[in-house]
């Protein structure tokens, strides 16, 4: 080994301390990270709602059903059959024209499938949430992959460039000595 490699193993040597520093470094921050998620997990696994419950289920349905347009048809139609019926009988309908139990029995209806409605939502919505937060956890994951990628990348064009520099050197050195070997007239040539 020559004395010109010194330079180029030094700063490989300096170089591959510094990678070591950077990973090392990017390591703790990671295992800091996953110690961070082991925690939230715990505590996901603490808050994580239980099976879900008869009324859950029932509230869910109610949501599903009135909240499709096969309902909203039927609705439609059973409406305007109780409207024609009692309109057609006149005196002998059961609900004469302002059609007061029709308004209690659409107000009731509203009554209890609105809150039923609401908290089918709410479930969902925690739902979301959670998925929201595994989802971040995955991102936060995986930015630490690709900044690791990143230093990685950088540390290898560092060290090519300085192999490249120093192969440069050594290169133009050799052409400095053969210079110097080839006596002066064979150097220069003639037109």
């Amino acid at each position: 080994m020559t004395t010109a490699h010194a330079p180029a193993l030094s700063a490989t040597h300096h170089l591959e301390q510094e990678e070591q520093r950077w990973l090392a470094a990017l390591r703790t921050h990671r295992k800091a990270h996953r110690q961070r998620a082991v925690r939230h997990d715990e505590h996901l696994i603490e808050i994580t709602p239980p099976p879900v419950t008869l009324g859950q289920r029932l509230a869910d349905a109610v949501a599903r059903t009135m909240g499709s347009w096969a309902f909203i048809a039927i609705q439609s139609v059973a409406i305007m059959v109780w409207i024609t019926f009692n309109t057609v009988r006149g005196s002998q309908a059961w609900d004469a024209y302002p059609f007061i139990l029709l308004n209690l029995l659409l107000s009731f209806q509203a009554a209890y499938t609105a809150p039923a409605i609401m908290m089918s939502q709410n479930r969902q919505s925690e739902i979301d949430r959670h998925r929201a937060e595994n989802d971040y956890e995955i991102n936060v994951k995986a930015e630490l992959e690709i900044e690791l990628l990143h230093e990685k990348i950088d540390v290898l064009k560092e060290q090519e460039l300085l192999m490249l520099t120093q192969a440069v050197r050594d290169l133009s050195t050799q052409l400095a000595q053969l210079s110097a070997r080839l006596p002066p007239e064979a150097g220069t040539r003639q037109p």
